[in-house]
């Protein structure tokens, strides 16, 4: 089969990426800031000092770990239907965006603090919208006690939607075991939990080359219960990475590797997903800086990596709107960047419906983005190249100089053969432009009022809700 790609680094080049990488490893190390986690690379054969908190990694760990690394993961959901194997055959999986702190209004137009039942709405659209493959949790609930607003999270979307679930947020260890216990209650129990992980984790590294004690112990929580992870690294060029672009990927990379070596020796053959969120710095601002076109760039360089380690990956971003109103706002240049980071390789990516460098989010984005990828995923699909595809003997019924309009092969495998988009959506792509919001607005009131989630069982609704009281206590 044959899948569009973009290739960016040459065979020296990813040789020259992963020398690097361990070279970094074993001569710089990385900060890790857990005295349970350093005592286990310690244990496995890495040199550590427990008083800067460095674990400098051989080359022999990081082959270690990679034999141990599964090569393919099945992201299972609520309903089947929508679980999804990866690494993927055609277009990514894509989701919505990540941690946002504020909602724009479909009603008032006013940008507001994010609550529970903004979650709920988001992901009950994502739910009714097919080209939304996973969803993040998406935003934050700002009012309940912010130690444990990423279990509200994961509740509310555990209650809101059928597909996978991707949590972002991990307050600790003891944390991450609730997280657990939660997806245990709708799965089933643990081990039904292990066999159809009902969600993923992104767990951080903190560029350059360290690792927060939340976030490295809950990831070693995960990886023992069989909940996959995806260390994502946010290696900035210019801000917490070199500024050359080879810089930037060997930071991402040797961060992957690192975090590949955590879960690998917490628990061997954990599902594990090579994951970065990179972007150059805004040099008149310090913010991060997707509309470039450097991203797609260094999506492109890290899905070659996963694909060298035979890893599934999370390289790619999708981000049409970095302002904080809904619409299509940037040249076409801008959207081509973003829309090309689909194109790197990677398995999953997030993003859709966020606003302001994922500050924000909107329902009505989300619409926009679910069109968009809808037309823009069709570049991915898989096409056969065969002796039967290359239709030779149709060619020879056609004869030279002939029309193939109407002979019968047209007709029979022109729907199959050939894209045919909607032109009512294709307007819904216009750049510099928010005419399309409108509309936008009332097919997610229309989804949000149609639309139903099948209810979660009433006693684990109970459990679920108790435990994240139980858990607020301890605060």
């Amino acid at each position: 089969m044959a899948v569009a790609r973009l290739r960016f680094l040459s065979k020296d080049d990813e040789e020259l990426v992963h020398e690097q990488s361990l070279k970094c490893l074993n001569e710089i190390g990385v900060l890790i800031r857990s005295h349970s986690v350093l005592g286990m690379l310690e244990e496995g054969g890495a040199a550590v000092d427990r008083k800067s908190g460095i674990a400098m990694i051989p080359e022999s760990m990081v082959k270690e770990a990679m034999s141990r690394a599964p090569r393919s993961i099945r992201l299972c959901a609520r309903d089947p239907k929508h679980d999804m194997p990866i690494p993927v055959t055609s277009h990514p999986y894509l989701g919505t965006t990540g941690l946002g702190i504020y909602i724009r209004d479909m009603d008032t137009g006013e940008k507001r603090p994010s609550t529970r039942k903004d979650i709920s709405d988001m992901l009950r659209l994502a739910d009714a919208l097919d080209p939304c493959g996973y969803v993040w949790t998406t935003l934050t609930a700002r009012e309940v006690p912010q130690e444990a607003h990423g279990l509200h999270e994961l509740w509310t979307a555990f209650q809101s939607c059928t597909k996978h679930v991707q949590s972002v947020e991990v307050a600790s260890a003891d944390d991450a075991k609730r997280q657990i216990a939660l997806a245990s209650y709708v799965a089933g129990g643990r081990d039904e939990l292990r066999k159809r992980p009902l969600f993923n984790v992104i767990c951080c590294s903190i560029a350059p080359l360290s690792y927060e004690e939340s976030a490295i112990e809950g990831m070693v929580e995960f990886a023992k219960a069989g909940v996959p992870v995806a260390p994502m690294t946010m290696s900035l060029s210019g801000g917490s990475a070199p500024v050359t672009m080879a810089g930037t990927v060997v930071n991402a990379n040797t961060e992957n590797l690192a975090s590949l070596v955590v879960t690998q020796f917490a628990a061997p053959g954990a599902p594990h997903i090579y994951c970065s969120s990179s972007a150059p710095i805004d040099m008149r601002t310090g913010c991060i800086n997707y509309m470039t076109p450097e991203p797609p760039l260094i999506s492109a360089a890290l899905g070659q990596m996963a694909l060298r380690y035979g890893l599934p990956s999370m390289v790619g971003d999708w981000g049409v709107n970095d302002t904080d109103r809904a619409g299509n706002p940037h040249a076409f240049s801008q959207v081509m960047s973003v829309a090309l980071t689909t194109l790197s390789g990677t398995d999953i990516a997030g993003g859709m419906g966020g606003l302001d460098a994922v500050k924000g989010a909107s329902l009505d984005q989300l619409v926009i983005d679910a069109y968009l990828w809808e037309d823009v995923r069709v570049f991915m699909r898989e096409y056969e190249f065969s002796v039967e595809t290359a239709a030779l003997d149709v060619t020879k019924s056609v004869g030279h100089g002939n029309i193939f309009l109407t002979h019968p092969h047209t007709m029979k495998n022109f729907r199959s053969a050939l894209t045919f988009w909607d032109p009512k959506k294709l307007a819904m792509e216009a750049t510099l432009s928010d005419r399309m919001v409108p509309e936008a607005k009332s097919i997610a009131k229309r989804l949000l009022k149609e639309h139903v989630v099948p209810g979660l069982d009433k006693d684990v609704l109970k459990k679920g809700d108790e435990l994240i009281r139980d858990y607020e206590k301890t605060l």
